[in-house]
């Protein structure tokens, strides 16, 4: 059920953007929204065992990386944060989904627009169930990827090739601090796991560290390098005029992407 939760939107998505012409546009269509109804059904019994019953599942998938005593995995963790995203992201999607039906009914591309819808969603569930900041920061780009697939779909409009680009730019910016605060966070712990790193912050908080001319509390640079990528990706002052130009997209877009999901997600995530 967890391992369905997170590679459903994935599987779905490659198999109706390499096989969409081939099983037909109303099989591609029904089957993402199959897929995204049985998530629901699912997550709804996660919510039950993990918020009511008061557990938290981790699940170890891989491990991809061991240099000396540093170790890359692919984890999920489901606490009831998670839960509660969980719950948002695949019920706003589900509704975004049906009402495409209707919406893109009558684009000669809606194959390839469900194909990315379902990308960006795999991307969120990623961002949420991660268990360490390297595998978060994986569904931090897809979905800055996917937001500029989704923006840039009516792709002939120059509104909407700018409105993408100045997207990508600006959610580019915010995350080079992000991977910064994430290789401190592996420099520091020598590994990137949540729960590893908050059971530690409390003998870190008092370490300071020597930028350019000032001594800074080491905690803080840290903190303030993952807030400001999250200010750029949740569109917040400073870094929020993309937001308005990336409407250039289908509605749909805008109502999963700005209006539900990645912006409102991201924020509360980070905070």
């Amino acid at each position: 059920m967890y391992i369905f939760i997170f590679f459903s939107n994935l599987i779905n998505s490659l198999i109706i953007g390499l096989f969409g012409k081939y099983i037909g546009r109303q099989i591609s269509l029904y089957l993402s929204i199959l897929s995204l109804i049985i998530s629901n059904i699912f997550v709804w019994l996660i919510f039950y065992e993990v918020i009511i019953n008061k557990t938290i599942i981790t699940c170890d998938l891989y491990t991809l990386l061991i240099i000396d005593n540093i170790q890359i995995k692919i984890g999920l963790l489901f606490d009831s944060l998670t839960v509660i995203m969980l719950l948002i992201i695949y019920f706003i999607s589900l509704c975004v989904n049906i009402y495409s039906l209707g919406y893109m009914g009558h684009d000669p591309f809606i194959i390839r627009f469900f194909t990315f819808l379902g990308f960006f969603t795999f991307f969120m569930v990623v961002l949420v169930t991660s268990d360490n900041f390297l595998q978060l920061f994986v569904g931090w780009e897809g979905v800055g990827v996917c937001s500029y697939l989704l923006i840039n779909f009516w792709y002939n409009r120059i509104a909407a090739n700018k409105g993408a680009i100045k997207a990508m730019v600006m959610n580019r910016i915010a995350d080079v601090f992000f991977i910064i605060g994430i290789l401190f966070l592996l420099w520091k712990f020598k590994t990137t796991d949540y729960i590893i790193v908050f059971s530690l912050i409390d003998y870190i908080k008092d370490i300071n560290f020597f930028l350019i001319f000032w001594e800074v509390k080491l905690l803080n640079i840290i903190l303030f390098l993952l807030f400001i990528g999250a200010i750029g990706k949740s569109a917040q002052v400073g870094l929020h005029t993309w937001l308005a130009d990336a409407m250039e997209g289908p509605t749909p877009v805008s109502s999963l992407l700005h209006a539900a999901t990645m912006v409102n997600v991201t924020k509360i995530w980070i905070y």
